[in-house]
């Protein structure tokens, strides 16, 4: 879709006689008050698009950014959960041939439970910070609070590598799951802004190409520093690449999202409202209304968090995807997990790390950027996504029970590769109904409850009862073909999503809200940004 080269014009507001409109004696006269609140609105916008975006950050400079610090992100999942890091308690066989304990597992003593709860205790910090992170993004700069979750998640893997024990260890995970809270509320929205109009989906499945990729980079990287050094080096590892991105986003000038108003401007929007308030002095009648226009806009962020959540949930296409994202990643999560264990207990399989990793990041890699790039072919609209995302799972679903079926090491590599191929094309789409079924302001915010609800009921227990499970059963081939099955509900969900109403509210104006151009990105090529528009009514598809 070529992107218009027209100049975007705002629709000016009379401010003055001279530049009123004729009245028109067939429509009602709209209310001083309510002329005086789109005086300020229309000037807020004018304002507010006038800020300008550094000049040294191009839309893709911006996306290899946060997808590098998306791949550390998930590198530091894969490594905990690799052989080389995580490691295993010492066993004796009943020839009386004992191996010694290893990792984190071996050094701490922890059950299977307990190492399940490891894996998941990170979650924790991410749950509750990233609702907070993203009601924080209305009062402060996006980018900014990036950052601080940046710093916060550095030095907690620094303290992981520095643990002592179970507890201290699960305290630091707690922590890098409060760092990395900011950056997955934030960072998807900001690549939505700015990612060209016919490839918004492909920039979206290449930045959650990040996931697939981290966790088998981390496989592979977990297993060769807890081989060849010890386990703690790591997390040291971690800490030193994600370093230079703290600093990018500390000292660099932030970027604005859309949707927000910048904190820079916080004191021009003040003088703005002065203005027009003594414009309005004119009209006594008016001042009551400009005082009650006022305590709206101090609604304390509890009453607004409420407001918006309450939105969300009545969502209905936003309940039905995230529905359908929590079976999925109960999934995927005990597959990241347990996986490599798993596939070395069933077929014998040596550098289980080195293998299973190999065969993730190459088919969520391809996986990943074809679905995003078969929704862009299709038109990207809700329920293309609803299609796309239903099919890939089903089939995926089956092409994995049938792996796990498969007695032949071989015959189980190429079933799970293209069933992992086909699992992964939904990321871009799901997230892309839940970035455009809001208004944007409450993308932060939706983002952030996808994020919780998958956690919570998804991947943050999927670990330890996987755990459990084999625990009570001591049979890996039938607990893996137990998980696999659950893919085919997530299925289902996402199928009746299909056949909902459903609008793309991406061009919907709403609270503090920057008119941008529906085809030109908050950041051109240049660095240039965008000019504001008009508000435009939702599509409905």
């Amino acid at each position: 879709m070529e992107q218009s080269e027209e100049p975007n014009k705002t629709i000016p507001i009379p401010h003055s006689d001279d530049d009123k409109l004729t009245p028109n004696p067939n429509t009602t006269p709209i209310p001083p008050s309510k002329e005086v609140q789109l005086q300020m609105d229309d000037k807020n916008s004018s304002l507010l698009a006038s800020v300008p975006q550094p000049p040294w950050f191009t839309p893709k400079r911006l996306l290899v950014i946060f997808c590098i610090i998306n791949l550390i992100n998930y590198v530091d999942r894969g490594a905990i959960a690799s052989n080389g890091v995580n490691g295993s308690s010492g066993t004796c066989s009943g020839n009386a041939t004992c191996a010694d304990a290893t990792g984190i597992q071996g050094d701490f003593s922890l059950s299977n439970f307990q190492d399940g709860v490891l894996s998941s205790a990170f979650m924790v910090g991410l749950l509750v910070s990233s609702p907070i992170f993203a009601s924080l993004a209305k009062s402060y700069n996006p980018f900014r609070l990036i950052g601080v979750g940046l710093f916060v998640w550095t030095l907690a893997v620094v303290g992981c590598g520095f643990s002592v024990n179970f507890w201290t260890i699960t305290v630091f995970r707690m922590f890098v799951g409060v760092g990395e809270a900011s950056f997955i509320s934030l960072a998807a929205p900001f690549i939505d802004d700015n990612a060209p109009v016919s490839q918004k989906t492909a920039w979206l499945g290449i930045f959650y190409m990040c996931i697939p990729t981290g966790y088998a980079v981390g496989y592979v990287y977990g297993g060769l520093v807890g081989t060849h050094f010890n386990w703690r080096w790591a997390f040291f590892g971690e800490a030193v690449l994600m370093v230079p991105f703290v600093v990018v986003a500390f000292c660099l000038k932030p970027l604005q999202m859309k949707g927000f108003v910048p904190a820079e401007s916080n004191k021009a929007l003040t003088s703005v409202e002065t203005d027009v308030s003594e414009d309005s002095e004119e009209v006594s009648a008016n001042k009551d209304d400009i005082l009650l226009a006022k305590e709206d806009k101090s609604m304390n962020q509890c009453s607004i968090f409420m407001k918006d959540m309450k939105t969300l949930l009545v969502e209905k296409v936003f309940v039905v995807n995230v529905l359908g994202y929590v079976a999925y990643s109960f999934v995927l999560g005990a597959y990241s997990y347990w996986g490599p264990k798993a596939v070395s207990n069933i077929y014998n399989m040596k550098n289980a790390d080195m293998i299973f990793g190999g065969i993730t990041i190459v088919c969520g890699i391809i996986g990943t950027i074809a679905g995003g790039l078969i929704l862009d072919s299709m038109t990207s609209t809700i329920p293309n996504a609803f299609k796309l995302i239903s099919t890939a799972t089903f089939f995926g679903a089956i092409f994995c029970f049938g792996a796990f079926c498969s007695k032949n090491m071989y015959i189980f590599l190429g079933l799970f590769a293209i069933g992992e191929l086909l699992v992964f094309a939904t990321q871009g789409p799901v997230s892309f109904i839940s970035l455009h079924c809001v208004k944007p302001s409450l993308r932060p915010l939706s983002m952030a409850i996808s994020t919780c609800s998958i956690h919570i009921f998804g991947d943050v227990p999927s670990s330890p009862l996987v755990g459990v499970l084999q625990d009570h059963i001591n049979n890996w081939r039938t607990t893996t073909l137990i998980l696999s099955g659950i893919l085919f509900p997530a299925a289902v969900i996402w199928f009746i999503g299909i056949f909902l109403k459903s609008v793309d509210r991406y061009n919907e104006e709403s609270e503090h809200q920057v008119r941008s151009s529906k085809t030109t990105p908050l950041i051109d090529g240049n660095g240039v940004s965008a000019t504001a528009t008009s508000a435009e009514s939702p599509s409905q598809v």
